[in-house]
């Protein structure tokens, strides 16, 4: 049974209560009746206005389903016509420059990959703190990058073949990334320091040094006999670790054990989609991983056979500079926050006996624990310009950012911190922010460090705006449609027309398959081409391989060229992606249906009865696929449209819902924590949810997952609790 405090009209939970008066509060200097004063002042501010913005969605929806029922034209000028009448296209302005003042190097001016964790998982959280530095090594050894078929494939043990192939690929990048004069980094014998400049002796006894000396600008150990060296290409470090006696580095001419890169140097801990966070218990650990992270105190105990390894956050790495003075590099990823966006209500405080938006509570919560870094109380410092990293998602449109704009201005006032340290990351992943891109970043225009395409929440918004103008086409090629390029390039040149370079991330989207690092690494360098300064990947080993990318390609270089571009891509980006005339056969139509139930239940069923909110998913081919509520919202948007245009049955789609359950069961039996749905799928609770969102997917606001996964969630920990 829940127990509350009451603290004037809110009513908090215990669990949550204490924890903030115990372990958030103390040290930032408030006194906790005035922070409860305040909050509740806060709260009752912008309750009203947080659910008008959100009765706003429900009108707009209202009137586009209207037009769509009544035959709407959707002849361009036509339909922007419309829109702008309804006010769901407003007029952008002319000029928009942000004035982000105080923004940290690894934002304003480096470019690089960027890590999303579940921050309730402190395992995942410290390893994504910690994936700053990468080992080249173990990415190339461990992935499909090299190829692990016959003489390469890695075995039980150490497969030496593949690990010369290891070695050859990282020093073929060293001579890409840091290339020596008349020498290949293959045929060095010793590296050393001297009068500044790195020297290289090569297996002739040739002494050669780099071809931009400049590179090198640090290490460790004796100048004669370095332990490491460190360089800088395209703002990103690489360091070649030397250690004649380790297993790889005797075996090595120059005695280098590992090559390692500078790779996430952003990260955002996660309160939002990946992770499935439904009631005070479970908020108060997302908020306990965050001081954790913010104190550098934040532990994870793995087991490991017979024993117990205890991960904790990396110290910074020091080195000599060439002149032989001392400076540091920080050890771990910059952190960015993602608070959930305007939508869910949450029982954990109560004001006047009624739920509080979940978006204000994060917004106060993280912030207040955020100061201990800004008041340097931790072990590490995360915002060396005393700054806090807020991704804010979901938000529909230029009101809605403007009204996170003002909350973070009011929780500044109330948690006494300096205006404009709360920087906002706008996620432009909802139809009615992409189409109206500049504005929302004039909203925000003096806080705005991170613009970001979430192409996948993005493309569920898409659907379910238009649910009613016709049959979408195909799920895959959703992606193959003029408006998502459009919607991709757009993202890129109106930031850079805002004046982002050198003071905010423009950033891209995962690559979702972690196991298939190969095709990775072919698509994925189109990011840093396109000019975006980071983009998302889902592990620090993905994280690694990625930086090369970065060393392939100087953003700034290519963001330069297209600062001159003119391109809002609105027409294109309203071109919706039906299937008009084109024909689909039974067995295309039953395969895109089962892809989508697959995906669907698979994930679902770990949410609501394990409460993991973001993990591998197997997809109806056994492909691992990164899945969390965004790809669970095309999926269950997708089907809903083809149910509604009469592609799809509602007996077609519980025929595969019951068919495909048998398949999910089969590829989670070795999971002991897993739940099966079968054989009685109508009493598991994971099957019920998955059927709800396909059948109930037209209703759901804006076609957003959570409300029924949280609604069943909640059921499922009543019913472990009763047991």
């Amino acid at each position: 049974m829940t127990t509350r405090v009451q603290r004037g009209r809110l009513a908090v939970d215990s669990m949550l209560d204490e924890f903030i008066n115990t372990e958030a509060l103390p040290g930032t200097g408030i006194d906790q009746a005035v922070f409860w004063q305040r909050f509740e002042a806060f709260l009752a501010n912008n309750m009203e206005k947080n659910k008008a913005l959100l009765l706003k969605r429900d009108e707009l929806q209202a009137k586009i389903d209207a037009y769509h029922k009544a035959g709407g034209s959707l002849e361009i000028n036509t339909y922007k016509q419309f829109l702008s009448s309804i006010g769901y296209l407003v007029e952008q302005p002319t000029e928009c420059k942000i004035t982000t003042h105080n923004v940290d190097p690894e934002i304003a001016s480096m470019a690089g990959p960027q890590l999303v964790v579940p921050i309730n998982n402190a395992r995942y959280a410290l390893n994504a703190a910690n994936a700053r530095w990468g080992s080249l090594y173990d990415a190339l050894y461990g992935t499909d990058f090299i190829p692990q078929e016959g003489e390469l494939a890695p075995g039980k043990g150490y497969n030496k073949q593949r690990g010369d192939a290891v070695i050859e690929k990282a020093k073929a990048y060293l001579d890409a990334i840091i290339p020596l004069e008349n020498a290949s980094h293959a045929d060095v014998c010793q590296y050393k320091v001297a009068s500044t400049k790195l020297i290289a002796v090569t297996s002739s006894h040739q002494e050669t040094v780099l071809c931009s000396p400049n590179l090198f600008v640090g290490y460790t150990g004796n100048p004669e006999k370095p332990e490491t060296l460190l360089f800088k290409h395209h703002g990103l470090h690489i360091e070649i670790q030397i250690d004649v006696t380790h297993a790889i580095g005797k075996t090595d001419t120059a005695g280098v054990k590992d090559v390692v890169v500078e790779a996430a140097i952003t990260t955002i801990m996660d309160c939002e989609d990946s992770v499935a966070a439904v009631d005070a218990e479970d908020k108060t650990l997302v908020y306990q991983n965050w001081l954790g992270l913010m104190l550098g105190t934040l532990e994870a105990k793995i087991a490991k056979g017979d024993r117990t390894l205890v991960r904790t956050m990396d110290n910074d790495r020091v080195y000599t500079s060439p002149k032989g003075e001392a400076f540091s590099l920080p050890g771990r990823s910059l952190m960015f926050v993602r608070n959930v966006g305007h939508l869910m209500l949450s029982d954990a405080i109560l004001l006047d006996g009624s739920p509080i938006y979940e978006g204000l509570m994060d917004g106060v919560i993280t912030s207040l624990i955020a100061k201990h870094d800004l008041l340097k109380r931790g072990k590490f410092v995360n915002s060396k310009t005393g700054s806090v990293y807020i991704v804010k998602p979901k938000m529909h449109g230029p009101e809605e950012v403007a009204f996170t704009n003002a909350c973070f201005g009011e929780i500044e006032s109330m948690l006494d911190l300096e205006p404009n340290t709360l920087k906002i990351g706008i996620m432009d992943e909802e139809r009615r922010t992409s189409v109206n891109l500049k504005a929302c970043i004039a909203a925000a225009s003096e806080r705005v460090v991170f613009i970001n395409t979430g192409f996948l929440d993005r493309t569920g918004d898409e659907i379910h705006t238009s649910m009613l103008a016709g049959a979408f086409a195909p799920k895959a090629e959703l992606k193959a449609r003029p408006w998502i390029h459009a919607y991709e390039k757009a993202n890129v040149v109106t930031g850079l027309a805002c004046e982002l370079s050198g003071k905010a991330q423009i950033g891209k989207g995962m690559w979702p398959i972690p196991d298939q690092m190969a095709n990775m690494m072919q698509a994925k360098v189109a990011h840093p081409k396109s000019g975006a300064s980071t983009a998302w990947v889902p592990s620090p080993t993905a994280a690694t391989l990625h930086a090369l990318h970065y060393h392939d390609v100087d953003v700034f270089a290519v963001q330069k060229t297209l600062a001159e571009i003119d391109f809002d891509g609105i027409d294109a980006i309203l071109d919706i992606p039906l299937l008009n005339d084109k024909p689909l056969d039974d067995d295309a139509i039953q395969n895109d249906l089962d892809n989508n139930v697959q995906g669907i239940l698979g994930y679902v069923v770990r949410w609501v009865h394990q409460g993991v909110g973001c993990s591998k998913v197997p997809d109806i081919n056994h492909v691992g696929l990164m899945e969390d509520r965004a790809t669970l919202r095309i999926s269950s948007q997708h089907i809903a449209n083809w149910l509604v245009h009469g592609l799809v049955s509602e007996q077609q789609v519980d025929e595969s819902l019951s068919r495909l359950a048998v398949l999910v069961d089969e590829q989670n039996k070795t999971d002991k924590e897993y739940i099966p749905m079968t054989p009685n799928p109508e009493s598991s609770l994971g099957y019920q949810a998955a059927r709800a969102l396909i059948f109930e997917g037209t209703a759901q606001p804006n076609g957003y997952t959570e409300p029924l996964l949280h609604a069943m969630r909640q059921k499922m920990k009543a019913t472990q609790t009763q047991q």
